[in-house]
């Protein structure tokens, strides 16, 4: 669906609403399958956090074997789930055919199915049950979607309020996904622009910085799954 939605925008770089309409492919599917992954998590995590609860108080096993043993499970399946995606995708919508450009959309690609899943999970963690995790984890896409950095840019966002976009993941993957592919091309738009220029100067993408890009994608997988595991050891929501 995404495929025939955005076919072949990747591949128009000659005026500033092709690159919008390029950048609004990754948007949607970011915000779309992240969300998606998030909220399918929650019921599973809160029935096996009751089985848990169960083999806990019987001594099989402690907490954080038990969140380790989450968190790396998640892994495989999220992996094949983006391989497929990206492989079909990426075709469809016609980004530029590069190793180096390919792995970056898989590497941004995996890494937010896998930060939004792990979001999914704390959610559960941190709340009784699954009901409320949904209602807490909705509240915060919204903020998501609006300081994502594509509805708004970056630069033309109040100076008070630039803080929240930096502090939230999905504007970090636009922004990686974004600077990976168009980043780096120097073809003129028809507002005698350069590509990295109108990005440059409209959402704030610079090339050079996927670097930190990268490494706040690993950061944020560490960071909710550590509040997950920590969570689950140190609340108890059950009732007798």
């Amino acid at each position: 669906m995404f495929g025939t939605m955005f076919w072949d925008l990747g591949s128009k770089k000659t005026t500033q609403r092709d690159l919008n309409n390029a950048m609004g492919s990754m948007y949607a599917a970011v915000l779309f399958l992240s969300i998606q992954n998030a909220s399918a998590v929650q019921p599973v995590v809160d029935v096996e956090r009751t089985v848990f609860y169960r083999e806990r108080a019987a001594g099989m096993y402690s907490a954080l074997p038990y969140a380790f043993a989450q968190i790396l499970v998640e892994i495989p399946y999220i992996f094949s789930q983006t391989i497929v995606y990206s492989v079909i995708v990426y075709a469809m919508i016609g980004f530029d055919w590069t190793v180096a450009k390919f792995c970056w959309y898989v590497f941004f690609q995996f890494c937010s199915l896998l930060y939004m899943t792990y979001y999914g999970m704390m959610t559960v963690a941190i709340t009784p049950n699954a009901n409320i995790a949904a209602i807490i984890a909705a509240s915060f896409y919204g903020i998501f979607n609006l300081f994502s950095g594509f509805i708004i840019p970056r630069p033309r966002i109040p100076v008070w309020w630039r803080w929240y976009y930096w502090g939230n993941p999905l504007a970090w993957t636009i922004y990686g996904m974004v600077a990976s592919q168009f980043g780096d091309f120097d073809d003129v738009l028809t507002s005698e622009e350069t590509v990295k220029g109108y990005l440059d100067r409209y959402y704030g993408y610079k090339h050079s910085f996927l670097g930190p890009v990268a490494g706040v994608h690993v950061g944020l997988i560490l960071f909710f799954g550590f509040i997950f595991a920590y969570c689950i050891r140190a609340f108890n929501f059950q009732k007798r």
